[in-house]
């Protein structure tokens, strides 16, 4: 397969939802060391729109500001005397945007309590294959937690964080359980995966039939082959088709977008980035981009992208900025 991305021209600009609160208050931290008056404007209505937004920005203004990332800086500057012109962005941001990057990205992944139960960690841009004891096969996605108990008098495994897919081995007597956050899926000779992100499970289907069941209400829904689920706080959504080449292009080490907003692309990369990835050119959040792109290469798919879309890259250790 080759990479083939393509843009159309952008829709009027709008805040992407799936952009964490965290990312952007990184993003305003940069942007606010030289801002223009437009700029102060938006980062106001910026804080406005969501307390949470407040409480982003104080949370990593606090880190960027801390003893650690100024220890972390310093180590960087010291070990990386000749550096690059780095565009309109002054000298000291270099070190302590990694500095920061690197000690944020710590700080979100830092779930002491799933580590300690999960048998199997796969940290950001690595998969992992496994094989249980029944003989099913697990590929454990990228930034995910999974642990299984699999004997005489049980099959269960749960996918604390991140994304799964499973080839489950046929048994007579008792079906596999994968808990996912809000989600009991049970399953027998079937091939279908789970991902649970920010508190939403996605269930796709590939082959045979998963019973679900809500973990609160108990409501219950049966998918087959060639479904997809969405469930959230409020139990299911309705069922969708499943799309294999899209849905589960991550399984065969792609990542596929059909006319996707740039913004949800944006999204999905940062899941294989070991960094940040910034955009801070709202024009370019709604700008349709199709492609097929390696998953194991995220940087260079931002680079495509500003290619395509016309955007200015700026790269640093550990943070990508499109503007």
């Amino acid at each position: 397969m080759t990479d083939s991305p393509h843009a159309h021209p952008p829709a009027p600009a709008r805040d992407s939802a799936s952009t964490g609160a965290m990312d952007q208050a990184l993003d305003w931290l940069i942007v606010l060391d030289s801002p223009s008056e437009q700029h102060t404007r938006e980062f106001h209505d910026w804080l406005a729109a969501d307390p949470g937004n407040a409480e982003a920005f104080a949370k990593a203004q606090a880190i960027w500001d801390g003893p650690q990332v100024a220890q972390a800086a310093l180590g960087l500057s010291t070990a990386k005397r000749k550096v690059t012109r780095l565009g309109r962005l002054r000298p000291h941001w270099k070190p302590l945007a990694t500095a920061a990057v690197l000690i944020l990205g710590l700080f979100s992944f830092s779930n002491l309590p799933m580590r300690i139960q999960a048998d199997h960690l796969t940290v950001v841009g690595e998969r992992q294959r496994l094989q249980l004891e029944d003989g099913s096969k697990v590929l454990l996605n990228t930034n995910s937690a999974f642990s299984s108990t699999i004997n005489d008098q049980q099959r269960i495994a749960r996918l604390y964080q991140g994304e799964a897919y499973f080839e489950v081995a046929a048994n007579r007597s008792l079906p596999l359980e994968i808990d996912a956050g809000p989600v009991t899926a049970s399953v027998r000779d079937t091939t279908f995966a789970v991902r649970y992100l920010d508190g939403i499970a996605q269930v796709r289907v590939q082959r045979g039939d998963v019973d679900l069941r809500t973990t609160h209400s108990d409501a219950r829904v049966r998918l087959s082959a060639g479904e997809s689920i969405r469930i959230g706080p409020n139990g299911f959504d309705q069922p969708a088709r499943l799309d294999p080449a899209t849905d589960l292009a991550w399984v065969q080490g792609r990542l596929v977008f059909e006319n996707c907003p740039l913004s949800q692309v944006l999204a999905e990369l940062r899941r294989y980035y070991p960094g940040w990835i910034i955009n801070t050119n709202e024009q370019l959040a709604n700008v349709a981009v199709t492609g097929n792109y390696r998953l194991d290469q995220p940087l260079d798919v931002v680079r495509s992208l500003a290619h395509v879309t016309s955007a200015r890259l700026q790269e640093f250790p550990a943070l990508v900025i499109l503007n």
